[in-house]
Formats: C-alpha cells, sequence, structure tokens
C-alpha cells in the first residue's frame, strides 16, 4: 500500500512514518517544513520512502502528490490551542480550508482510505463531569484550533463512504513522548522537563482532566485503521487512547515526583479554562482490537532518560516548540 502521509516532518508524522516504513508500507511525506525537518533524518535514505516540500494550500502540488495513491494520513496543520490562537487567520486557511480541499481531492483522484486526525479537544468541557464523553457526545469545540478540526470532521462524515472511499475520523488524546520531532510544549513533556532541568514547576488549574497516549500508540491506532477491513472503519470515529490514562494535572505530578522527589511544585488555582473532559475509548478496543502499549509513567521515563543522557542539552530551543 502506498500511502501519503501529511505534516510527515511533525511530532506525529515523523513517529507514524517510522512504523509504516517497519510495517512494509510505501510512504510519500509531504511537508513545507515550517518546524524544521529534524525528523526526517531516521528514514531519509529509507528505500520505501519518498519526499515532497511544499504546503496543502497549494492545489496543484496537492493533486501531484495524490496520483495513485492509496491512503492517505491527513495530519498537517497549525498544532493546539496557542498556535492556532497567534495566527488565527493561518490556521483556518490550513487546518479548514486547505484541509478540506486535501479531502476533496482524495474522493476525486481515487484514494480509497482516508485518515483524518483530529483531537479530543473537540470534546471541551464536559456537561457532567462526573461522566465520560464518547464518541457519540456533543461537541463542544471551545478553541479556534478544535472548531477547525470539528468541520473537517463533519464534512468528511458527510462524504458517505462509498465502494471506493473509505474515511476515518481519529480523536487522539493529548500526546506525549519522545519522537523524532521532539516537542516540549507538551504537557507531560513539558512537565517532566522542568522539573528534571529547572527543579521547579508552575502549574495552572491542576483540577482539569484530560486523557493522554504516547506517541507511538498513536502510530499504532493509525496502522490498525490502515489494515482494518473497510466495513469496520469506514465513516466512522474513534477514540484513540485508553480509558485508564485519564488524568488531572496533579495526577501527573503525583507521577513525576515518584522519580523526581526533591523537585518543587507550585498550584496556581485556575477557574476559567472551560477545558475538562474524561475520554472513553472503549470503542476502538471492541472494534479494532486497539489497545496501548504505554502509559504516562513510561513517558516521564523515557524524557528523563532522554535529557540525562545528554541527547537533549536545551529544551528551551524554539525548535521543540511549535
Amino acid at each position: 500500500m502506498r500511502v501519503v502521509v501529511t505534516g510527515v516532518a511533525g511530532y506525529v508524522g515523523s513517529t507514524l512514518t517510522t512504523a509504516l516504513l517497519a510495517a512494509g508500507y510505501r510512504v510519500c511525506g509531504l511537508d513545507n517544513l515550517s518546524q524544521g525537518g529534524r525528523g526526517l533524518l531516521g528514514f531519509w535514505s529509507h528505500p520505501a520512502f519518498e519526499f515532497v516540500r511544499g504546503d496543502i494550500q497549494d492545489e496543484d502540488l496537492l493533486r501531484d502528490a495524490l496520483k495513485e495513491v492509496d491512503a492517505v494520513v491527513h495530519l498537517a496543520a497549525i498544532v493546539g490551542d496557542p498556535a492556532c490562537a497567534r495566527q488565527p487567520d493561518l490556521a483556518r486557511s490550513i487546518n479548514l480550508d486547505a484541509s478540506l480541499k486535501v479531502l476533496d481531492i482524495c474522493r476525486h483522484s481515487g484514494v480509497r482510505r482516508f485518515v483524518f486526525a483530529s483531537t479530543c479537544s473537540n470534546y471541551g468541557r464536559m456537561a457532567d463531569p462526573a461522566q465520560y464523553v464518547s464518541e457519540t457526545s456533543e461537541l463542544r469545540p471551545i478553541s479556534l484550533y478544535a472548531e477547525t478540526k470539528v468541520a473537517v470532521e463533519k464534512r468528511t462524515l458527510e462524504r458517505a463512504p462509498s465502494a471506493t472511499f473509505y474515511p476515518t475520523v481519529l480523536r487522539f488524546a493529548t500526546v506525549y513522548g519522545v519522537s523524532p520531532r521532539m516537542r516540549f510544549d507538551l504537557t507531560v513533556n513539558e512537565f517532566t522537563a522542568n522539573l528534571l532541568v529547572k527543579g521547579h514547576l508552575l502549574v495552572y488549574g491542576e483540577q482539569f482532566w484530560r486523557p493522554y497516549i504516547h506517541v507511538r500508540d498513536v502510530a499504532r491506532a493509525v496502522l490498525a485503521v490502515l489494515e482494518a477491513p473497510a466495513e469496520k472503519v469506514a465513516g466512522e470515529v474513534f477514540n484513540v487512547g485508553d480509558t485508564s490514562e485519564n488524568y488531572r494535572k496533579q495526577d501527573l505530578v503525583v507521577l513525576l515526583q515518584r522519580h523526581l522527589p526533591n523537585a518543587r511544585v507550585e498550584y496556581v488555582r485556575r477557574d476559567e479554562d472551560p477545558r475538562d473532559y474524561r475520554v472513553c475509548f472503549d470503542k476502538i478496543t471492541n472494534a479494532l482490537g486497539y489497545r496501548i502499549t504505554r502509559q504516562v509513567e513510561d513517558g516521564i521515563r523515557e524524557v528523563i532518560s532522554l535529557i540525562q543522557h545528554g541527547i537533549i542539552t536545551d529544551i528551551e530551543d524554539p525548535s521543540y516548540r511549535n
């Protein structure tokens, strides 16, 4: 199977491509390298990998790149609430307008499988904090990032599955862990690095819930969808994570302090952050037999090891942030 991965040089894209190549797929990676190309180095010379440098806003480039392709995994985006808030016009152009163009070109180019990378942030704030949200729960986006994801989800699912087109939406939990394109602006990675290097952490809004997932388990979920029978995934939405991996920030601190007991943590109570959601992930397990292989504490350990061994020496380098 020949797969196009948009955003191939990114945090998830570089990890996913490593997994796809290892599984025997041919991969064409598309990226404008706005965050650099370091993530490509591990597979740059792989005989089953090819790279197209360009922007998904370039319609001609998209049409060329999506010829004779079996599947597209669409990751390219301005990722995260802060990045979208800083550049709202660009975020709408890429996350919404260009993503819809990718979807439409896939449908008209004979691409059979389309996997759209969405987010559990779409759930916003739970109506009932005592309950878990699922794929059928109301979407309550409260940021531009989530709004664009919800809009593309809607259009993706409106493109009803047919004998030639099988779209799937994956709502990822908050990602963590070591990736070829490392990031230290993701909660677990950021907390771990700051406590280890600075010995101090300031935590805002420690009481709000989020689900978390290792970046390699994200890649495994995409593989599970690509390898599943079409009738199991076409037109479906799957939350990607594990129900046991819902944490508040104060819970993450407890896990961190097992490994960094001498670090100092201060809490700043915040009640205005409206994002607060616990997510159920039973559907992807029941439908595809998917289960995570790593937990948050595994991610904490690997980030500590990465820094302690001097693999990364400057966690403040802007290249490790979106």
